[in-house]
């Protein structure tokens, strides 16, 4: 009888536990700012939504698989780096010296490394040489013509910066340059965060940062912490905004401290956060998902390209407030 009730024990908690790895969550942004529907076509309004939700599946179905989530993260962010759509990659706005300079980063919450690459110029996607910076090198983040030479010696291809350079992101430099201002098109940076069947959170991002910016200006997005933040114990952020007050506000581990000291929700945690945000003059979003599953897509603009997708069949695709 008592090894019956023993097997019978073992039997329930095998269960228990195969029932826990099935669960599974993915969440993406396309950047945070002035994003209004008077302003937006029905075809741009199709186009933005069809690539959210390709990138989606892409991550999803690698989840899905028993795929690890830094895997489903690096695979997802490249969709969007690939896009014109997007400030990253391809479509990543100009510099001021009409230039492309990418920045990212991506961080795993089982072991909370990470790998971060500013000032790139000639690789086709940043959130790969992130992620081999992060597991094939000694250091976490590398800068311009020194992580490109990392890059050679890791077999990557340099590729010409002109082939980053679209004529939409020329035109908005131009605009901005003939008003003589910088305060337009701050945002735009890709993001993705996913959780996978063990309960590994990994969250990457990845941006051309802000047009007209001068002097190798950085960001938060490859600053560990302020853009890209990822632990098992409470949550994965990645964030997009006016990069300076995210910097400033340590934003993506200021969420996960919350978590972790306060015992507060995500959901709590991204609201007073941004709030600080907010207060000190600064605009943006965050998108995350903490161990539990639960996710965030905040912003205190008027809006955000984001969405998520669930193993429990929870899915959402949104731009506007």
């Amino acid at each position: 009888m008592k090894l019956l009730v023993y097997y019978f024990l073992i039997i329930l908690t095998l269960n228990s536990c195969n029932k826990k790895n099935n669960h599974f969550a993915i969440v993406v942004h396309g950047g945070a700012g002035t994003i209004l529907k008077d302003n937006m076509t029905n075809e741009m309004e199709k186009a933005y939504k069809q690539k959210l939700e390709e990138a989606l599946n892409v991550g999803y179905s690698i989840l899905k698989q028993n795929g690890k989530s830094v895997d489903a993260v690096e695979a997802t962010i490249k969709i969007l780096e690939d896009s014109e759509l997007f400030n990253a990659g391809k479509g990543s706005v100009l510099s001021n010296n009409e230039e492309v300079e990418m920045d990212a980063s991506i961080m795993t919450g089982d072991n909370l490394n990470a790998g971060a690459v500013s000032g790139i110029k000639k690789i086709k996607n940043p959130i790969t040489l992130a992620r081999k910076v992060m597991e094939e090198s000694e250091h976490v983040f590398l800068s311009g013509s020194g992580a490109e030479d990392f890059a050679v010696s890791k077999g990557f291809k340099l590729i010409d910066n002109s082939n980053f350079i679209t004529n939409n992101r020329l035109n908005s430099l131009k605009n901005i340059k003939k008003r003589e201002s910088n305060t337009d098109n701050k945002f735009g940076t890709v993001g993705c965060v996913a959780i996978d069947k063990n309960g590994n959170i990994t969250s990457g991002t990845s941006t051309g940062g802000m047009t007209n910016k001068k002097w190798n200006r950085i960001g938060d997005v490859p600053i560990i912490g302020a853009g890209t933040y990822a632990n098992n114990q409470t949550c994965g952020i990645s964030s997009t905004g006016w990069g300076e007050y995210f910097i400033r506000n340590v934003v993506a581990y200021d969420i996960s401290a919350q978590i972790e000291y306060n015992k507060k929700s995500i959901k709590n945690a991204a609201k007073n956060t941004l709030k600080k945000v907010k207060e000190l003059g600064g605009s943006g979003g965050v998108i995350g998902i903490d161990k539990n599953l639960n996710i965030i897509m905040d912003f205190n603009t008027e809006g955000m390209y984001r969405g998520y997708k669930k193993s429990n069949g929870d899915t959402a695709i949104e731009i506007y407030k």
